[in-house]
C-alpha cells in the first residue's frame, strides 16, 4: 500500500517525501490559484528516477463543467497543458476537481461540458496521463458532491476512462456517509484510483472544504484508516503541515 502526502515545499518535493517517508506524493506544476503555464521542473530528473511515486493536483480555478465560454475554454486549455507536465514528471495522473455550475438548469450542460473535454483531447491523442476525477464538498449545482451526480456524470465520461479521486473530508462534508463508502463509489465508477484521506474540521454535510489533522478532525480516525485498507488505490493526505507527520504514523500502526 503506497502512502503519502501533498508536498508543501514544491522545490524539493522528493527531499520532502524522503523526510516523511512517504511511497507517493502528490504535487502543483503552477501556483494553483494562477492561470500560468507549466514550466519545466528544475529537479525533472530527480522526480523521475526516484521510486517515491509522484501525482499532480490541478489549479484549483479549472471548472471544465462551466457554461461560462471565458471560464470554460481556459479550464480544457489549462487540464491538457497540466496533463502534459504531469507526464513530464512521470506522475500516474492529474487530479481534476468536478466543478459546478450556476443553476439546476445548468447541470445537464456541465455533464456533457465534461464528456466534451474527453471528446475533443480524443482528436488531439488524448490526454498525457489519466485525468482523476475528485468529488468535491460544497456547492448546490456541483458536479461531483453527491453520489448520485457523479454516478450521471460516470455516463459520460466512464466510457472516456476517466480515473476516479475519493477525498473522505470532500464526503463527509458533502452529505456522504464514509461507512462502506469505498464499495459505494466502486459501484458507481467501477474504480478508485487515488485517495485524499483527510478529516474534516467542520461537521457531517456542512459543505465546508476545510481539512483537518485526523486527531482534531470531527472524522473517526478508524474510519480512515478503514477507507485507506479497502480502497486499493495509492493515498495521499492532504492534511495540516504541522500534523501530516502524526496522521502517517497513525496510519502505519493501524494498518500493519
Amino acid at each position: 500500500m503506497r502512502i503519502g502526502a501533498h508536498v508543501r515545499q514544491d522545490s524539493d518535493p522528493i527531499g520532502f517525501g524522503e523526510e516523511l517517508g512517504a511511497e507517493v506524493i502528490q504535487m502543483f506544476v503552477v501556483d494553483p490559484q494562477s492561470w500560468d503555464k507549466p514550466q519545466p521542473h528544475p529537479r525533472t530528473e530527480q522526480i523521475k528516477a526516484s521510486p517515491i511515486e509522484v501525482v499532480v493536483h490541478s489549479s484549483y480555478q479549472i471548472n471544465v463543467a462551466s457554461t461560462n465560454n471565458r471560464l470554460r475554454m481556459p479550464s480544457r486549455q489549462a487540464v491538457a497543458l497540466q496533463a502534459q507536465a504531469a507526464a513530464d514528471l512521470g506522475a500516474f495522473g492529474l487530479v481534476v476537481h468536478g466543478g459546478h455550475v450556476r443553476s439546476d438548469a445548468e447541470i445537464e450542460a456541465g455533464i456533457t461540458n465534461w464528456g466534451k473535454l474527453f471528446e475533443r483531447q480524443q482528436d488531439k491523442g488524448g490526454f498525457a496521463v489519466p485525468i482523476l476525477i475528485e468529488n468535491t464538498a460544497g456547492g448546490n449545482h456541483a458536479m461531483a458532491r453527491y453520489f448520485d451526480s457523479i454516478a450521471k456524470l460516470w455516463d459520460v465520461v466512464g466510457e472516456h476512462g476517466a480515473g476516479f479521486c475519493l477525498d473522505t473530508c470532500h464526503a463527509w462534508a458533502g452529505g456522504e456517509e464514509l461507512i462502506g463508502v469505498v464499495d459505494r463509489i466502486k459501484a458507481i465508477t467501477g474504480r478508485i484510483d487515488l485517495v485524499h484521506l483527510n478529516s474534516s474540521r467542520d461537521e457531517f454535510d456542512s459543505g465546508a472544504d476545510r481539512h483537518a489533522n485526523f486527531a482534531e478532525g470531527t472524522i473517526d480516525p478508524q474510519l480512515l484508516a478503514e477507507v485507506c485498507r479497502t480502497a486499493g488505490a495509492p493515498v495521499v493526505l492532504e492534511t495540516p503541515a504541522e500534523g501530516v507527520a502524526d496522521d502517517l504514523a497513525y496510519l502505519r500502526e493501524h494498518l500493519s
